[in-house]
């Protein structure tokens, strides 16, 4: 299902055919890959679930800062721990996100108190709890930015629900076919809303599986993306040597900000006849400078 929304849209690739972005270091992980999708830098350093951070990479001026100075009103949805790896504290201090997380299903009374299953609730009640926070967003005056984490699909093995058909021998194989039905039904229940002619759909993965095995070792893999209803349709969407961090600016390109320059932080606009660093220097070199210790970004970017 995933592969046929691409078909049908924008979608970036690292080959010919279908593919899609290299991970980066300070990106391989979750928490990391949402700082490198939405701030074009890496997350050099791995958090620990701290609460009532006062702010986190403070220096940073990322899609959320963006969009909440534009007038957004902005949510995060998950059905985990907000804490975990500080995920709820990145985007409560940067736009000012609402952050719906485990936690909040209980407060609204969508779950029991002693619900848990796989890292808080599944992604059947995360899809549903979705629709009804993004029609109250729709009914405002403002626009709003809804992002949601699915995470049925996380090693090891995913959480396989009931409902889902057992198409393959393999549960993991089976939550990713899973999920991808469930992302599916989503976007065509969107695109069925009054609000969605003016509405742009970014689907991305945030990491490459962590499952071992999952895969033969020369596997050629890539974070998967597709743009839906962008404002730009045109561009190099295939051959691209690119990372997540260019996530950025082709995001907000795709809402149809004129970037200057067509750069912000380390991420290039893929929509633009720009290269990405990794072009210019090469994905070995691109990857070596991330791990180097920077002075300035622990002092600016650091989170107290």
């Amino acid at each position: 299902p995933l592969y046929n929304i691409t078909k049908n849209n924008v979608s970036f690739s690292d080959g010919d055919k279908f593919g899609g972005a290299r991970n980066t270091s300070g990106g391989e992980w979750t928490s990391g890959a949402m700082v490198s999708q939405t701030a074009g830098l890496p997350l050099k350093n791995r958090l620990d679930n701290i609460s009532g951070l006062d702010s986190m990479l403070s220096g940073a001026y990322t899609l959320g800062d963006i969009l909440h100075d534009e007038g957004y009103n902005q949510m995060l949805m998950f059905g985990s721990d907000k804490a975990f790896g500080n995920r709820g504290a990145y985007y409560e201090t940067h736009g000012d996100f609402q952050v719906y997380d485990y936690y909040t299903a209980i407060e609204k009374g969508k779950i029991d108190e002693d619900y848990f299953v796989w890292w808080g609730f599944e992604d059947s009640k995360l899809f549903e709890f979705a629709k009804e926070e993004i029609t109250n967003l729709a009914k405002e005056d403002k626009p709003f930015n809804f992002t949601m984490l699915t995470s049925d699909t996380h090693a090891v093995d995913g959480y396989l629900e009931d409902q889902c058909p057992k198409l393959y021998d393999s549960q993991y194989f089976n939550t990713i076919h899973c999920s991808s039905m469930q992302v599916a039904e989503f976007v065509s229940w969107i695109q069925q809303q009054d609000f969605y002619d003016n509405t742009t759909i970014v689907l991305v993965g945030d990491h490459l599986t962590m499952q071992e095995d999952a895969y033969p070792e020369d596997t050629r893999r890539g974070v998967y993306n597709v743009f839906i209803n962008s404002l730009v349709t045109k561009g190099d969407f295939n051959n691209r040597v690119f990372s997540t961090m260019d996530f950025y600016p082709t995001t907000l390109a795709s809402l149809g900000v004129k970037i200057e320059g067509d750069r912000l932080a380390l991420g290039t606009n893929l929509f633009s006849d720009k290269k990405t660093l990794m072009e210019e220097v090469g994905v070995k070199k691109f990857n070596k400078e991330m791990l180097k210790y920077s002075k300035f970004y622990m002092d600016t970017f650091y989170y107290s």
